[in-house]
């Protein structure tokens, strides 16, 4: 039956796709029909074993990905754990009053019972968030960043519950493990030397499943809890981001195993369904809480509703959390299939409202206002430019040697605007007028202030889909100057020009010219003639690289 397996699989995932929902949806559902087909979890152990290795690599990769400091903001350490209380605070009893008017599956609940379905209702989906901000180019906005700030915060209260519910005592040896931040320099020299194919994926599985998982269990800890920690001490280094992605699809396979096996738990009932579809008409107070919170910490309402929408759902982590209760016998089994089924019902409303936030926005924007506080959170107030002659958008190794060329040829303040801060910080100690934005989001350009005598916008970033987008907001404020872009495929630049670029540069085709410029001077001592005319085309060389320890190609 294992081909059976993956055709169904394959195609539940297929068909939920073209329908513009996550596949996981598709994946329970594969679950639910091959149960129907006789095959049941404990018929397939190894499912359950992908499953587990699943769960570990995606909080490896969590790990890998967490800004340490970003979880120290208020909006998001304090808003999560706020959100929380507020979640127990009301699920609680609303459980409670649906098991008084009749609901068979929560007659008899004891309050620790309530607590634990309510704590898995209370996260908001990872996977469904990072795929929406993806879609939508809005990741590194700043609802962007606060809704996974708020998600990180979550699987943590999630992996404390993993490690406590093991219900193990903790051998002695593991107060050794607060020693392992002092081997991070022999990892990192290990982590430099592994190169970028497959001995990097191997380098990752290592850490992730030996010294994370299997070491944290050897001293009577959760596995879970290792990967995340060991993912932690990766973070800071330069190659964390290239290992994420190498595991990604090893991750994301796995998790497929998680989900199959939810469905091979046994078929949702007609009361199962009516359940769920209750505990759905629930999510607007979650909603609710998420928008009152974060406007609270000083937030923009526009901010506040958009990173409310995106954790308005329920969440694979419940599904985890639920599937430790229901092994442990804290739950009855029907209540993994209750999460489970409310899990895809939410997503199903999650994905259209999303798509149309900002309607909804506008529409109840007057009394969405209302519920600001001032002064609004430095991050979410009006950006401050001044009057700029020329606006670089992304200051990574090709923005910065623009920045230079222009500010030895032309005379006019320059501005950069560069999404991450400490690229910002760098360009600063350089004595470059340098502001933190993000120009893929929206918000950037409803805060940016107007710079009524802007020549020229050179578009520094490789994203072709953020230069697009920039465009198109440069055109809805009416701007009149040139704009120069780059691509890295030659297919990207007739878009860029139909929608308005004066001059688009081929990336790589400006580093060979570069190249041969650098090798004419050097060698023949014949340096080429700088007209004004090529005076794009050469700021765009990647001449003047910023330190590795902070470059990145915006």
């Amino acid at each position: 039956m294992e081909p059976a397996i993956l055709i169904i699989t394959l195609l539940c995932g297929m068909l939920v796709s073209r329908v513009g929902l996550p596949p996981l949806i598709g994946y329970l559902a594969a679950g639910f029909v091959l149960f129907t087909l006789g095959i049941k979890d404990t018929s397939l152990p190894i499912l359950q074993q992908l499953a587990d290795l699943g769960v570990t690599l995606l909080l490896f990769s969590i790990g890998l990905k967490l800004d340490l400091k970003s979880l120290f903001k208020a909006e998001v350490w304090a808003g999560s754990s706020l959100h929380l209380i507020g979640s127990l605070l009301f699920f609680v009893p609303m459980l409670k009053l649906l098991g008084f008017l009749g609901i068979e599956q929560l007659d008899g609940f004891s309050f620790n019972q309530l607590m634990l379905i309510s704590f898995a209702l209370s996260f908001s989906s990872t996977v469904f968030a990072v795929k929406v901000l993806e879609d939508s180019g809005d990741m590194q906005s700043l609802y962007g960043r606060v809704a996974i700030g708020i998600l990180i915060m979550e699987d943590i209260f999630a992996v404390i519950f993993l490690t406590i519910s093991k219900g193990d005592i903790p051998s002695v040896w593991a107060f050794a493990l607060l020693l392992l931040p002092l081997a991070r320099p022999l990892i990192y020299k290990v982590f430099d030397r592994v190169g970028h194919g497959e001995m990097l994926v191997l380098f990752g599985l290592v850490m992730a499943l030996v010294v994370g998982a299997w070491l944290f269990e050897a001293v009577g800890l959760k596995p879970d809890l290792g990967a995340l920690i060991v993912g932690i001490l990766l973070a800071g280094h330069a190659k964390s981001s290239e290992l994420a992605k190498s595991i990604y699809y090893f991750k994301e396979i796995f998790l497929i195993a998680f989900f199959l096996t939810i469905g091979l738990n046994g078929l949702p009932t007609l009361a199962d369904i009516g359940l769920a579809s209750i505990l759905v008409l629930l999510i607007p107070v979650k909603i609710l809480m998420f928008i009152y919170l974060l406007t609270r910490f000083k937030l923009r309402s526009r901010t506040s509703l958009l990173a409310s929408f995106n954790l308005g759902n329920y969440s694979e982590f419940g599904l985890i959390v639920a599937a430790v209760a229901a092994h442990k016998g804290w739950l009855p089994p029907e209540w993994l299939i209750i999460i489970a089924v409310a899990l895809s019902i939410s997503f199903l409303f999650a994905a259209p409202l999303n798509s149309s936030v900002a309607k909804i926005y506008l529409r109840y924007q007057a009394k969405l206002m209302k519920l600001e506080r001032h002064p609004l959170h430095p991050e979410d107030r009006q950006i401050r430019i001044g009057n700029p002659r020329f606006l670089i958008l992304g200051m990574g190794r090709i923005g910065c040697g623009a920045y230079d060329e222009l500010h030895s040829k032309y005379t006019g303040e320059i501005l950069g605007i560069e999404h991450k801060q400490e690229l910002v910080d760098f360009h600063r100690s350089q004595n470059r007028n340098v502001v933190q934005g993000d120009a893929g989001d929206t918000d950037f350009w409803e805060k940016l202030e107007r710079a009524p005598d802007l020549e020229l916008v050179l578009l520094a970033m490789p994203n072709h889909v953020g230069n697009l987008f920039a465009v198109q907001q440069l055109q809805k404020l009416n701007y009149q100057g040139k704009i120069s872009a780059i691509v890295q495929y030659a297919e990207d630049a007739e878009s860029l020009k139909d929608s308005g670029v004066h001059t688009v540069y081929n990336l790589y085709e400006a580093a060979g010219a570069g190249f041969v410029d650098h090798v004419i001077k050097e060698l023949l001592d014949s340096p080429p003639e700088i007209t004004p005319d090529s005076l794009t085309k050469n700021s765009l060389q990647p001449t003047r690289a910023v330190t590795d320890e902070v470059s990145s190609e915006s």
